[in-house]
């Protein structure tokens, strides 16, 4: 048997394997809506002496990966933190090389083989799409037009977004619906959570946050009030199945508690 079939056995074991244990994480509670913070790409790199930009590239493999098995679970949502408002402040040449790599990336999801296409995943892009560049956003755009069909999955990217930016976008856009100067027309809670960006999805079940920070970095803040924390001290591009697989466990573990404060938030 040549490398080639060696290669395409190796990943049909991995492959049984992994619909074993899904099979078994399938007996419990599973989540419906996973958030990503992909923290340690340039840490990846400096610790493995590579050149700049491929831990960006090492993390983009990392998330088709992460996505593949969420498509396997049957995750419905998934959010990832690409790209913070606050990142515009680092250096110009940086911040370049970043949208570069984000427009070969998001071009990419265009290819009748990627994954996107594989698994059915309609794509948003959310933040203020505005601060991109017009390649990046022209992109952007394309990609989420091509995908509005797509049902399977729902791939949320935050870019160009904090949660901030996020709240007071959604506050304006509900006063701008309102005669707030009327006391029946104040704005209410649900008028904001309906103009939340966010909106087109249910709120997380799980945040994610790579290398073992415990910090949500202005991520969903509203959104996650009630919603399970994990972070392991894998580096982002280290990010594997066996992180996926404790952070399900810990969230059945933690099932009922969390359903009933959201009830209770409900009423």
């Amino acid at each position: 048997m040549g490398g080639g079939g060696v290669s395409q056995l190796l990943e049909q074991i991995h492959m049984l394997s992994r619909r074993c244990l899904f099979r078994v994480l399938s007996m419990g509670p599973l989540p419906i809506h996973l958030a990503f913070i992909m923290d340690g790409n340039r840490r990846f790199a400096k610790k493995r002496g590579l050149e700049d930009g491929s831990g960006h590239k090492a993390g983009f493999s990392a998330l088709m990966t992460m996505l593949q098995y969420c498509y396997e679970l049957g995750v419905k949502y998934v959010t990832i933190y690409a790209f913070s408002i606050d990142n515009f402040r680092r250096k110009p040449e940086e911040v370049q090389s970043l949208m570069d790599l984000m427009l070969v990336k998001i071009k990419s999801l265009l290819d009748k083989e990627s994954i996107v296409h594989q698994y059915g995943i309609r794509v948003y892009f959310i933040g203020n799409l505005g601060l991109l560049n017009k390649q990046v956003r022209a992109a952007a755009e394309e990609v989420m037009k091509a995908t509005a069909e797509n049902s399977r999955v729902v791939l949320l990217v935050c870019v160009a977004y904090n949660s901030t930016d996020e709240i007071l976008q959604a506050v304006k856009r509900s006063c701008a619906d309102k005669d707030v100067e009327r006391e029946r027309e104040r704005v209410r809670l649900v008028d904001i959570e309906e103009n939340m960006q966010m909106s087109v999805a249910p709120e997380p079940d799980i945040l994610i946050r790579s290398s073992g920070e415990t910090r949500l970095s202005n991520f969903l803040l509203w959104q996650t009030g009630h919603c399970q924390l994990f972070s392991p001290d894998a580096l982002w591009p280290e990010i594997g199945l066996r992180h996926l697989v404790w952070a399900i466990l810990n969230f059945q573990r933690s099932h009922s508690y969390l359903e009933k404060k959201k009830k209770k938030k409900q009423l």
